[in-house]
């Protein structure tokens, strides 16, 4: 996995300036960018893709690449980070990382999240418990003498 392109701040070909006017371009959100200075739209590759599948449903990763430039690499990436999903009824989908099922975003199907979140979790009570000093865990020194001495 190419994840140094991930962590770079313009991953998806963010528009930073306008192409118009040379200005600041402001994110609105879904991928949309507006020029502060004079109002031009652009759009990085999620909203470049979000905007022509709601035009053209159920296209491929194949046809969106030839139609908008967008690499089928990054669509996949999109589509393992839950921002897009596989059209419902398509015969194209992704396969969990874990157990092979078939699933339409991310990178786990549903049984495999839970359990792996329950494995987390129970490492971390794991970790959280041994390094715990509290009344019930730790060392019995001085059983039955005060812990702390009010000096009054």
């Amino acid at each position: 996995m190419d994840y140094e392109r991930l962590l770079k701040p313009d991953a998806y070909n963010i528009p930073r300036e306008c192409v118009k006017c040379g200005g600041v371009m402001v994110f609105r959100g879904l991928g949309e960018y507006k020029c502060e200075d004079c109002g031009h739209l652009a759009y990085d590759d999620y909203g470049k893709v979000r905007n022509y599948i709601e035009k053209h449903k159920g296209a491929t990763a194949a046809q969106i690449e030839d139609a908008i430039g967008v690499s089928q690499r990054s669509i996949r990436q999109m589509l393992k980070e839950g921002r897009l999903e596989v059209a419902e009824g398509s015969r194209a989908f992704l396969e969990c990382e874990i157990c092979g099922k078939p699933i339409r975003s991310g990178r786990y199907c549903p049984d495999c999240e839970i359990k792996m979140h329950r494995k987390l979790e129970e490492k971390q009570r794991e970790v959280s418990h041994k390094g715990q000093h509290g009344f019930s865990k730790g060392p019995k020194t001085d059983e039955g003498h005060k812990r702390f001495v009010r000096h009054e």
